[in-house]
């Protein structure tokens, strides 16, 4: 199967291109706030990119066992205080909207409190639910990126 490949080098571009889009968009965010894990790296670049400080991480897990996949994802602590974003615009950050129900999750958990919140992906899969404000590419691929693409050092022979 024919996999999109994301380098460092290519993603260095990618959130380029996407914080472009943003502030040519005029969306000034207060907070970014990054879906853990693979959101962190976009929502650093976009937080450097768009001099934005106010950093928060949300994480969201869908599996509770081997193969056992719950119906609605769920957030793990520590969970963010909701109070933290009143009032402010708020950009969400994650690496892919694949089915999409984790950025509306996390979207419907600071809707009630802020001035606005938008979405940022670096991909979105024709499938998900909701379709982000910002997405850098649209693929059907499976997608390798680059902080994940080789795995784990510990656990596998290769940590001295």
């Amino acid at each position: 199967m024919e996999r999109e490949v994301l380098t460092y080098d290519t993603f260095g571009r990618a959130t380029r291109e996407l914080a472009l889009r943003i502030a040519d968009d005029n969306f000034r965010p207060d907070v970014i706030l990054s879906i853990a894990r693979g959101g962190f790296f976009l929502g650093a670049a976009l937080g450097y990119a768009l001099d934005v400080k106010n950093a928060f991480m949300i994480s969201v897990e869908f599996y509770t066992g081997v193969d056992e996949r719950l119906a609605v994802p769920v957030v793990l602590p520590p969970v963010p205080n909701k109070v933290d974003f009143s009032g402010l615009n708020v950009l969400i950050a994650d690496d892919v909207a694949d089915s999409g129900e984790t950025l509306k999750l996390v979207r419907d958990f600071v809707a009630g409190e802020v001035l606005e919140v938008r979405s940022a992906v670096l991909y979105e899969k024709p499938r998900s639910v909701i379709t982000p404000d910002y997405a850098w590419r649209t693929t059907e691929r499976w997608i390798d990126f680059p902080w994940s693409s080789e795995g784990p050092v510990v656990g596998h022979g290769l940590h001295h």
